[in-house]
């Protein structure tokens, strides 16, 4: 039966399948009778399309693997099982003058999660991926069996499970490097800018001095003003402590899911306009708590609900550097011509850091992400005209944000997929792997 408490953050695509617990890193895989159904690991649901979703088979739900188990202050080395929250992280380590090295934009993902999707965060020119700071991890295989991974011992084992999508094993527990910081405060600039041409001039000069940059673009702007937005840049602050800044109260939600969609031309013209025009100066800067610089939506619980029953498609490319200015243009050009407008649009550039994943998704360049409700087909006709251009320049689509990815568009962008086709574990699979493994 459809199960609604395990399906995926943007609501598409709903399906059936059954969910079965664990809750210590010794415990056995749950699969009694399962009569040969297949299995996925699923951490906290916050994936938006359907790598975290199996189809007529079984998801093992990780979360009650939320156990410390050992930290080394001296030095920020972490070990705890996969389904801690990098929330549960922060709220330990922080005090203690330890951060993520790499967090991606909301504190809701476990550990398994992370490592699975080879999340990103705003520093990827400076750090990379969250694999790239994991420093071992143990692999339950269906079989039983239980590999201990590193980059030195099992390391293709280690490669294709980092970024794999879980479909190597369960990560019961993982070792991960922290970075020093002096308090939970961030020192902020934010920048208004009129144009792409704009952010590319201010991303390209930020990155040698600040560690986190990204900008929120208004997609609807056109002709001189297309890529308008605001460029947000920080470094970990200095400062011990300020106590005019309070940990912010994440205490909003959204109560109940609407049958429609409350974003639509109207409502995003209106707040694209008010949250540009949100400053009144062209620079500013200050200091704020962690909490809103890195997850502003984490403010709003339950806020995918805004997108209504039908939910939404998440779709982030990243676009090589040598095409990343040209190719860029003509997906915004394209996609305020439509009208169907993304309210949450946020760009950014990656840097040269390859990830050990064999299917990590950043590559040196630029990428756009973008949420747009689901409209049916309307919808997926603009996703197509994107990956069109995403396809023409080298460009790829990041599968765990994927819902509709075709087989050839995905086994062009990740030539690596039959490489890993050796390290999936013979009972677990899921939705996205089917898809997009088909013969096109």
């Amino acid at each position: 039966m459809t199960n609604r408490s395990y399906q995926s953050w943007a609501g598409y695509p709903v399906v059936n399948h059954e969910a079965r617990k664990m809750n210590w890193q010794t415990d056995s895989l749950p699969l009694e009778g399962s009569d040969g159904k297949s299995f996925l690991p699923y951490g906290n649901g916050r994936s938006y399309g359907d790598v975290c979703l199996n189809d007529g088979g079984i998801v093992i739900d990780c979360r009650g693997l939320n156990h410390f188990i050992e930290f080394d202050a001296e030095h920020g080395v972490l070990r705890c099982e996969a389904g801690v929250t990098l929330q549960e992280i922060l709220h330990f380590t922080v005090p203690k003058g330890w951060f993520l090295s790499v967090t991606p934009g909301t504190q809701f993902v476990t550990v398994g999660g992370a490592i699975a999707n080879d999340v990103h965060g705003k520093n990827h020119h400076k750090a990379g991926t969250f694999g790239q700071h994991v420093n071992r991890f143990e692999l339950l295989r269906s079989d039983g069996s239980r590999r201990i991974c590193s980059a030195d011992e099992n390391t293709e084992w280690y490669q294709a499970t980092i970024g794999g999508l879980g479909l190597t094993g369960v990560i019961t527990w993982a070792e991960i490097r922290l970075r020093p910081v002096k308090s939970a405060l961030i020192d902020q600039e934010v920048i208004r800018y009129s144009n792409l041409a704009e952010f590319f001039e201010i991303a390209k000069a930020s990155d040698q001095d600040y560690e986190h940059t990204v900008a929120w673009i208004d997609c609807l702007a056109q002709g001189d003003q297309l890529g308008r937005g605001l460029f947000i840049r920080g470094n970990y602050s200095d400062t011990v402590q300020n106590s005019s800044i309070r940990q912010p109260k994440f205490n909003l939600t959204v109560p109940v899911e609407p049958p429609f969609t409350l974003i639509n031309s109207m409502t995003l013209k209106m707040f694209n306009t008010v949250y540009y025009n949100k400053q009144r100066k062209v620079q500013t800067k200050g200091q704020v708590h962690y909490k809103p610089f890195f997850y502003p939506l984490d403010a709003i619980y339950q806020w995918n609900r805004i997108y209504g029953s039908k939910g939404f498609f998440q779709y982030q490319c990243a676009l090589p550097v040598e095409h990343m200015e040209d190719a860029m243009r003509e997906i915004l050009e394209r996609i305020s011509s439509t009208g169907l407008g993304s309210f949450l649009t946020v760009l950014k550039l990656f840097g040269d850091k390859p990830s050990p994943g064999l299917l990590s998704f950043p590559m040196p360049g630029a990428t756009l992400a973008l949420d747009f409700p689901n409209y049916g087909q309307k919808t997926l006709d603009l996703l197509n005209q994107l990956d069109e251009v995403t396809r023409s320049v080298g460009g790829r689509v990041n599968p765990s944000k994927d819902a509709r990815m075709s087989s050839a568009d995905f086994q062009l962008h990740f030539t690596n997929w039959r490489k890993m086709e050796d390290y999936i574990d013979p009972r677990i699979s899921s939705s996205f792997w089917r898809r997009v493994t088909a013969e096109s």
